[in-house]
């Protein structure tokens, strides 16, 4: 009895430290810079279901944390047309090998809080005059 009281704590255990693999590896959130071709100094609004972020001043560099929705990205300068980008989320290979390794529990911890998801590094949104 004692023996399969300890086996069970063991692999308890093990669970829980294989549990949200990426999470630990990778984390929530993701550095993403923001370009606006040859224009600079435009504002930049970044917007998914985890939140908002800004970059004032383009090009620039902001974190934004990881979601499995994609990305929405507003630029704008004066006497320029406003634009709009909806950047796609990529599932990290990462995320499928936690599910072998982890299990379910695994995935659904880094799917639930973002970490199996990626956005490109480098967004580009060309401005145009008005």
């Amino acid at each position: 009895m004692l023996k399969k009281t300890l086996l069970s704590i063991a692999i308890t255990a093990s669970i829980a430290t294989l549990a949200g693999c990426a999470s630990i590896v990778n984390g929530t959130n993701q550095s993403v810079s923001v370009s606006t071709g040859a224009v600079s100094g435009a504002t930049c609004a970044l917007e998914n279901n985890k939140g908002k972020w800004y970059v004032s001043n383009t090009p620039g560099s902001v974190v934004v944390q990881r979601s499995y929705r994609d990305l929405t990205v507003n630029c704008m300068k004066k006497g320029y047309r406003p634009t709009f980008k909806q950047v796609a989320s990529q599932t990290k290979a990462m995320a499928f090998g936690n599910l072998v390794f982890g299990g379910v529990i695994g995935a659904g911890v880094d799917m639930a809080d973002g970490a199996a998801y990626d956005y490109p590094t480098d967004i580009s949104i060309p401005l145009s005059h008005a």
